[in-house]
């Protein structure tokens, strides 16, 4: 039975985001073979990685979840390590620690330059476009799920539901350029080896710590105005996208395939901000843009 509470406690958070469900059972008894998460330091990736381990752990299946990262958060990896979880420290960049990457038939990509990256483009140029080019030759033989960005769509009229997977990419700005960059390299390497890739274009995840949500009420609470400028959203809880992308494996296919992912509400700004006033008790806040 779901709980409805909220969770007092970090960890009671974790805890619900990586339960294991129904669906991630039956992933995980089909799983082949061990799983590798690469770039598993940021705000999925520890939760992605839980979520597998666990519902290999309650079915049974004998596979082990690997994580690369830098582990710049030294705390990230105590966390998967207590857990069970083998965490790896690496710099995808550093071609020695490329060659050495652990092998596994199934791989995450989850590095990447994120959203609101705007200091040297160049950095971004490289992390989203060289470094996926460079380890998907690395494991080539392995399906590979990678995440990208909706933020390669042109912008849609809200009333339209939002983009979907045939409407052609036309990134505005240096980030959503690069990002689909990193698709474009993805799909070349899938067709010259025959590689198995899935491409998540992913609008965006949310947990109780991060996520629009989370910066909507953070200005209600702080009584800043809210920006309408984007005056629409979407967004999927953590925990319903780990699953999600744990299942996706079986959609990897060469050419890639692509999938949208994301929560089935386009929200108001305006309409969230007045909602998460009245629950906070504080003032509806004012508006621009």
């Amino acid at each position: 039975m779901l709980d409805a509470s909220p969770p007092s406690t970090e960890l009671e958070l974790t805890e619900r985001l990586t339960a294991p469900t129904p669906e991630s059972l039956e992933a995980a008894r089909a799983l082949g073979g061990d799983v590798l998460i690469l770039g598993a330091g940021g705000k999925i990736g520890p939760t992605l990685a839980l979520l597998i381990h666990r519902s290999l752990l309650q079915a049974g299946a004998p596979h082990r979840v690997i994580c690369v990262s830098r582990f710049s958060d030294p705390s990230i990896a105590m966390l998967l390590g207590r857990a069970g979880v083998r965490a790896v420290a690496a710099d995808l960049m550093n071609p020695k620690d490329l060659e050495r990457l652990p092998d596994a038939p199934n791989v995450f990509y989850l590095a990447g330059m994120k959203f609101g990256t705007t200091q040297a483009p160049f950095r971004t140029w490289a992390a989203n476009v060289l470094l996926p080019f460079k380890v998907a030759e690395r494991v080539r033989g392995s399906r590979i799920v990678a995440l990208s960005t909706g933020n390669v769509y042109p912008p849609v009229p809200p009333e339209s539901g939002g983009a979907t997977e045939e409407t052609p990419p036309d990134p505005i700005g240096e980030y959503a350029q690069s990002c689909l960059g990193r698709e474009r390299v993805l799909e070349y390497v899938s067709n010259v080896h025959g590689t198995r890739v899935l491409i998540v274009r992913l609008n965006y995840a949310c947990d109780l710590r991060y996520g629009v949500p989370v910066d909507i009420a953070l200005k209600v609470r702080e009584g800043q105005p809210v920006d309408l400028t984007m005056g629409y959203f979407n967004v999927i809880w953590q925990g319903d996208l780990n699953t999600v992308l744990f299942r996706s494996l079986d959609l990897c296919t060469s050419p890639p395939t692509i999938l949208n992912v994301t929560g089935p509400e386009t929200i108001s700004v305006r309409h969230a901000a007045t909602v998460l006033a009245h629950h906070m008790s504080c003032p509806v806040p004012a508006f621009q843009g």
